[in-house]
């Protein structure tokens, strides 16, 4: 099965004929910790799909959110198995495009930099990335024959930001409209000198997957959000990050973030007002 320069292969190959008339998915959704299956979607059907850049984390479930067409992937893969640093970013991307999406939402935990005001379970709607990744992850589709340059000074969707915060102002979560998200490399948490550097420079949160998904979002011209939602604080609180203590916040969470996705995928409009979808344009020498 065939669509989009992809191959796909039904798990269940008695889907295949409602899967192929499912084509193309509107919106996609990337799973971060704790949640790795898509609960909030209807008549879930799965899909292992084949890409030029090798394996996504998992097979793609599709399926629909209140009428709308919805692609899931768990990042890490379900059950956790896929470490930040060894995601295959441009296949889960990739895959995406593949099926048509063209609005991506990726919920994920995070340490919060700013204690006094992102408490642990605040949501944050980040609008700025810093990169501290250093070049260890593959972030372009583009590397040769073609060169393109991709401008990143706005890395998410405002369009996208704007509904997913104004959802869950609406769900009475407590949620901030912007922030800044520093990518780690991982696995490893951030020394105390490192953090207290994040800090000093006012970065709101620190993560270790959003980069370089939103910057390949982009050159697959795909809108992207993320969804940052905080399990601790980082080196601040009173005791050092302990990754149990993160399961058990995210385990108390997690339903608000399937809430708050559930709720924002029928709000997105079906036609884009922003130009994520044409960053491609001006890009390409």
């Amino acid at each position: 099965m065939r669509y989009k320069g992809c191959s796909f292969v039904p798990i269940n190959y008695e889907e295949k004929e409602k899967i192929e008339k499912m084509l193309p998915i509107e919106i996609g959704v990337i799973g971060g910790s704790g949640n790795y299956d898509p609960t909030f979607m209807k008549d879930p059907m799965e899909l292992k799909v084949h890409t030029p850049y090798g394996a996504p984390s998992d097979h793609f479930i599709i399926g629909y959110v209140k009428d709308r067409k919805v692609a899931f992937i768990a990042r890490h893969g379900r059950g956790h198995v896929i470490p930040p640093h060894k995601i295959n970013f441009r296949a889960n991307i990739w895959g995406f495009k593949a099926l048509g999406v063209t609005r991506l939402l990726s919920p994920g935990a995070c340490g919060s930099l700013q204690p006094d005001e992102i408490d642990v379970g605040d949501f944050v709607i980040c609008d700025q990335v810093f990169d501290r990744t250093f070049g260890q992850r593959a972030d372009t589709f583009f590397e040769g024959g073609v060169v393109t340059h991709i401008p990143f000074a706005h890395p998410f969707c405002d369009e996208l930001r704007k509904i997913a915060f104004d959802t869950a102002k609406n769900l009475g979560l407590k949620c901030h409209p912007k922030g800044t998200y520093v990518c780690i490399n991982g696995p490893r948490f951030s020394t105390s000198a490192e953090s207290r550097f994040f800090q000093s420079q006012k970065f709101s949160v620190v993560g270790m997957t959003v980069y370089p998904e939103c910057i390949l979002a982009r050159e697959a011209e795909i809108c992207f959000t993320s969804i940052a939602m905080a399990t601790d604080k980082d080196v601040y609180g009173e005791e050092p990050v302990d990754i149990a203590e993160i399961i058990r916040v995210v385990s108390q969470n997690v339903d608000n973030a399937r809430k708050l996705v559930f709720e924002t995928i029928p709000k997105i409009p079906k036609t884009r007002s922003c130009e994520c979808g044409k960053a491609l344009e001006t890009s390409m020498i």
